[in-house]
């Protein structure tokens, strides 16, 4: 989500939007292992609303030559500088053109962020939750322990508000004709495997209005258990608002679909994946209102790809990832220094 944001901000710039995407060989080449594969980023990039295009293998550092083959205006990045493997700006060139552009990089998220989160997971970030059920208890909604942080997720440096919502949402209400469709889940790390059902959801009707219905973090837990979520419910509720396919999100959706919900959305469909559906607390079948009603259909996305999956790449290749992390921690001193040391010659 923090990606989309930057789409959103650099689509509002212009017309057009034309995102760049680096080969695996390039990131490995300058950041060390990417997460996913070329091909599932430049699924999952096409998958986000603010984008028009994508440009697959685009070269790390940006020229007035790439600009001109796709006959951009300008280019726009984060206010973080990137730098090459040898320590150069990579957008020195376009920055001299003036045709450079800065968007606001979003607080408390990065994907540095989220792989030393995953690197937690062998640790324990949860191990406090089934030790103090009345911890558990008394923890809000909206995922903060008494400590300020998540007991759920172990992150407290990402604060929603209303605005982001908005920025991100559709604002669209459902036409006369549309087909409501409702699908729930955590929607964790949200990835190809998600985006692919959503997409064949979407294939479903001829006017797809989609709602995702997103748990709160503690009924995560419950059903996924060990260190799940891995994204709070705030960041969950934005990654899945920047898919093209979403309409309209749920924060916080009862994990049965219940009467009062169909009623209330007037779903038309209910749709789940080919995984597992964990019973609710008390036994019971959380699809069984849907079932009732001749509405409920299972959905094959084709992909094989789970966050527990995404997981296990991260915890197989631990040792390069923490690497990467750490570069990535060194590089960003360094920027910091060097800019620090510009300050002090300027005054």
């Amino acid at each position: 989500y923090g990606h989309s944001n930057q789409l959103r901000q650099a689509r509002a710039m212009g017309d057009y939007l034309i995102v760049g995407v680096h080969t695996d060989e390039e990131i490995a080449k300058h950041k060390g292992p990417p997460v996913f594969t070329q091909e599932e980023r430049y699924k999952m990039v096409q998958a986000i609303k603010w984008v028009d295009e994508i440009a697959p293998g685009a070269p790390y550092v940006t020229t007035l030559e790439t600009l001109d083959k796709y006959n951009c205006d300008f280019c726009v990045h984060g206010d973080d500088i990137t730098l090459t493997v040898d320590g150069k700006d990579t957008y020195e060139e376009v920055k001299t053109a003036g045709r450079y552009r800065e968007c606001k990089r979003t607080q408390g998220v990065s994907t540095t962020d989220l792989v030393g989160r995953m690197l937690l997971m062998t640790k324990a970030h949860h191990s406090n939750i089934d030790e103090d059920l009345d911890y558990r208890k008394h923890t809000d909604n909206f995922g903060k322990g008494p400590e300020g942080h998540s007991p759920w997720t172990g992150v407290s440096q990402f604060l929603q508000t209303s605005q982001k919502i908005i920025q991100f949402a559709s604002g669209k209400e459902p036409q006369p004709g549309d087909t409501i469709i409702y699908v729930a889940g955590a929607f964790d790390l949200f990835h190809i495997g998600h985006v692919d059902f959503l997409e064949k959801v979407h294939q479903l009707a001829e006017k797809p209005y989609i709602i995702a219905g997103l748990h709160f973090d503690q009924e995560v837990n419950r059903y996924k258990g060990k260190n799940y979520p891995i994204m709070n419910i705030h960041e969950r509720t934005l990654s899945v608002l920047a898919c093209r396919y979403v309409s309209e999100v749920v924060i916080g959706a009862p994990y049965a679909v219940t009467a009062d919900l169909l009623d209330h959305f007037r779903v038309t469909l209910v749709c789940h994946g080919m995984t597992e559906v964990v019973p609710d607390k008390d036994g019971s079948d959380p699809y069984e209102e849907p079932k009732r009603r001749g509405i409920f259909q299972l959905v094959d996305s084709g992909s094989n790809l789970t966050t527990d999956l995404i997981v296990q790449r991260i915890i197989k290749n631990r040792l390069e990832f923490e690497a990467r992390n750490q570069k990535k921690e060194a590089k960003e001193l360094a920027v910091l220094e060097a800019m620090k040391r510009l300050e002090e010659e300027k005054h």
